[in-house]
This record gives structure tokens, C-alpha cells and sequence, in this order.
């Protein structure tokens, strides 16, 4: 059980290191507009808030990468930085859209429940 909760921890990880690289560096590329579906125009003014927030979704990928490589001893900094995963999620779908819901918020929903239940 303990692996399948590290696999999954290890995906919303790798997600948000994604996250990261769409807000930062991909933004204002065309494959930052499609998936973002965002004019040129926009991409280039609001570059810096993405990369602001990009930046952010690096922090609690890291989070979330040295919980697990604490292994057991980080178990609470695995159950901290997922629940800030899932508000921002939740914050994201309530604000943005839902697609933010199954994309950020239900893996990490996913990841607290095993993580609880171990």
C-alpha cells in the first residue's frame, strides 16, 4: 500500500513540476496558448503573473518530493503540502474552471485519501 500512495504522491509531484514549465517557460510558446487557449496578446501581459504562479506550483511539487524522499518521517509533509493541493485546485476549478478540478485537485484528492487510509 505504502507504494501505491508514494506513486501517486510522485504524480501529482510530477504534475505540478509540469505546471511549473507550462507557467514558466511555455506560456507565451505556442503550445502555452493552445493548451491555455490564450491570444498572443494576453500571453505576453500576463507573463509574469504565470511565471509567478508556475513558480508556486514548483514549491509544492518540492514539498511534496521531500516528503517522499523523508519516507515515513514525511508523512506530515506529505499530508500538508496535498491539502494545499487540493484547496488551490478547488480554488482554481471555482475560479478558472472545472478542468483545474480533474487535472490538480482530485489526483491530490486521490494521493491524501491513500496516504490517510495506509
Amino acid at each position: 500500500m505504502i507504494l501505491a500512495v508514494n506513486i501517486m504522491i510522485g504524480l501529482v509531484a510530477l504534475l505540478h513540476v509540469y505546471f511549473l514549465v507550462l507557467e514558466m517557460f511555455l506560456w507565451d510558446k505556442p503550445y502555452g496558448l493552445k493548451i491555455f487557449h490564450l491570444t498572443p496578446e494576453f500571453a505576453k501581459a500576463s507573463k509574469s503573473l504565470a511565471a509567478n504562479q508556475g513558480l508556486y506550483n514548483g514549491f509544492l511539487a518540492t514539498g511534496l518530493i521531500w516528503g517522499l524522499w523523508l519516507g515515513a518521517a514525511g508523512r506530515d509533509m506529505k499530508l500538508f503540502f496535498l491539502v494545499c493541493v487540493i484547496v488551490a485546485g478547488l480554488y482554481g476549478a471555482y475560479t478558472v474552471g472545472q478542468k483545474i478540478l480533474f487535472a490538480q485537485a482530485i489526483p491530490a484528492i486521490i494521493a491524501l485519501a491513500l496516504l490517510l487510509f495506509s
